[in-house]
């Protein structure tokens, strides 16, 4: 099986060209999602995390990931820490849904992934990779309108990720999302189709 990572920054619409591959019938790995299960009581990272980062991050006895957020992008090196607790928990839960899809079947499956190529380098599990990207004032629009974060929120998050532009040497693919959502989907049907032909 081929495993095709789909990366991004924040507010690129990675996310989108996700469900639109997985309307295409390749099954989609959510890494978010998956990064949140980390975290919920009893969860792999949920005890490391709290530990690390103290009880201010608590919430009803759990971890508040919007506390947590709010304190890892105001502080690079915070984030690099929550990433170093994250990582291998989720590169793990990612390899057995891979593996889990494999023994299923599946030819190629994608995983929709902020984190891919965050270091400038990609785990060995990852075939190809799909470059979402969007001008950072289209991103922080879309953070401030569809996410409902501050200005100054939004600005922290992309400024806290690694340029997109530095992504593009890992990339197979890349295609910009400005607002044209048409021309966009159009771009990941064209993708879709071409792993359709490699994979069968």
């Amino acid at each position: 099986m081929k495993v095709y990572g789909i990366t991004g920054g924040t507010g690129s619409g990675k996310s989108l060209a996700a469900a639109r591959l997985a309307d295409h019938g390749f099954p989609t790995i959510d890494a978010d999602r998956l990064g949140h299960g980390l975290i919920e009581p009893g969860g792999a990272a949920e005890t490391t995390v709290r530990e690390h980062f103290g009880e201010h991050i608590i919430t009803d006895g759990k971890i508040d990931r919007k506390k947590l957020g709010a304190l890892v992008f105001a502080d690079p090196d915070a984030l690099r820490r929550l990433n170093g607790l994250m990582w291998p928990a989720l590169y793990e839960a990612i390899r057995d849904q891979c593996a889990c899809l494999e023994r299923n079947g599946f030819r190629a499956a994608i995983v929709d992934a902020a984190i891919l190529g965050e270091e400038g380098t990609l785990p060995p599990w990852v075939d190809d990779v799909i470059l979402v990207t969007a001008r950072d004032e289209v991103r922080a629009h879309r953070l401030v309108t569809s996410r409902k974060l501050t200005p100054g929120e939004a600005r922290a998050r992309i400024t806290a990720q690694r340029p997109p532009e530095r992504k593009r040497p890992l990339a197979r693919w890349c295609i910009e999302n400005n607002g044209d959502k048409a021309s966009f989907l159009k771009q990941v049907d064209a993708i879709a189709e071409a792993i359709r032909a490699e994979t069968g």
